[in-house]
């Protein structure tokens, strides 16, 4: 199975939902990184369920052992294990799935694929699993703030048809965080979360779309073929449940505009080369280009609803099925913490990649790379 990611920064996840616990190996962490337990528990709880009244009810406290690579408070530079036992599983409330396959889950192509599965829960196909990218995004976010001075800041810019206006000013994590529902604006959060508990009151779900933005990022960051910047983000993000689309910068909306105007024309500002704007968010040929990078991830509704619909034995024979156990109706605002962290990884990897190709021990390989 793929269950590990990077090249530099290298990490595996491990554990099921409804299993002994999750966690992370992390392998290619620099030495002498100050980083405490502290420090990774704040980013579980902010993606741990049972946070507000309007995620799944399941109570997990989310709680962090570092198991190794991390020695009086820095890294050692050896792989860093991280683990977080599950409190709170309750597989019995899956009995009935092991007659009949979940509609949109993973179920049907697991047995296909591996002639087994793991009923409770969904096994590895969980969001459950995510509680180990959080983890080592959590390191990779310290590696990129102390080098780079980067902040990764998610929020969700919709949910359902309610979209929140555009901002004149970057959100801050402090404003994503002021409302449950991780939406800056305060209006518009107010209508999603009334949203969310009248669908979840109808044992119905909806989706939504998180918006990121990273900055400051050097120019250089990403490749030019394969492994572009953008490219390896959106491998990040449709990695993660529940993730049906991606776009940078303009995006699709970009197909309704002509060169002329989508160009990004380039002039001098504050001493250094600028984009004039921004539609190509941030990376042009598969590189940072000093601006923020900007993009966006699709999430479909849940696909635990609790209404019954049809679905069919592992036999192939008709059944009707109605979801049970605890659940989010909407699982867009405790994915903007995931998306936050998957974007470190993939930021902090090409750090890493960057450097080492440049013979360098500092970020300063080439002009541009300096801030």
């Amino acid at each position: 199975m793929g269950s590990s990611f990077g090249t530099l920064f290298r990490i595996a996840t491990y554990g099921e939902s409804h299993g002994g616990s999750v966690g992370v190996i992390i392998d290619g962490c620099p030495p002498g990184l100050p980083i405490r337990a502290e420090e990774i528990q704040a980013e579980l709880d902010r993606r741990r369920p049972g946070q507000s009244d309007i995620t799944t009810p399941r109570k997990e406290t989310d709680t962090v052992e570092i198991l190794s690579g991390v020695h009086d408070g820095h890294t050692l530079g050896t792989p860093i294990a991280l683990n977080v036992p599950n409190k709170d599983a309750r597989p019995s409330a899956y009995d009935e799935m092991r007659a009949a396959y979940r509609p949109s889950h993973a179920d049907f192509v697991y047995d296909a694929k591996y002639g087994r599965r793991m009923v409770e829960g969904g096994g590895r196909s969980s969001a459950r699993e995510t509680v180990g990218r959080v983890a080592a995004g959590a390191i990779a976010r310290k590696i990129l703030h102390l080098e780079l001075g980067t902040d990764i800041v998610a929020w969700i810019e919709s949910i359902e048809d309610i979209v929140m206006p555009e901002a004149t000013e970057p959100p801050t994590r402090d404003m994503v965080e002021t409302t449950p529902v991780r939406c800056p604006d305060p209006a518009t959060a107010a209508a999603m979360i009334e949203r969310i508990k009248g669908v979840r009151s109808a044992g119905d779900s909806i989706g939504g779309v998180v918006s990121c933005r990273l900055a400051p990022l050097p120019v250089g960051l990403g490749e030019p073929v394969f492994d572009r910047l953008e490219a390896d983000l959106a491998k990040a993000m449709l990695s993660i449940p529940a993730t049906k689309g991606f776009e940078v910068g303009s995006g699709f909306a970009g197909t309704r505009l002509r060169g002329s105007t989508h160009n990004d024309a380039l002039e001098t500002r504050e001493g250094r080369i600028r984009t004039s704007s921004n539609r190509s968010g941030g990376v042009q040929g598969g590189i940072s280009n000093g601006e923020p990078f900007l993009f966006r991830v699709a999430f479909k509704p849940t696909a635990t609803i609790m209404k019954e619909q049809e679905t069919v034995s592992p036999e192939g024979e008709s059944r009707r099925l109605k979801g049970r156990g605890r659940h989010d109706a909407c699982v867009v605002p405790r994915a903007v913490p995931i998306v936050e962290s998957m974007a470190a990884l993939v930021l902090v990897d090409h750090f890493l990649r960057h450097r080492a190709q440049n013979h360098s021990c500092a970020f300063s390989a080439t002009p541009h790379m300096r801030r």
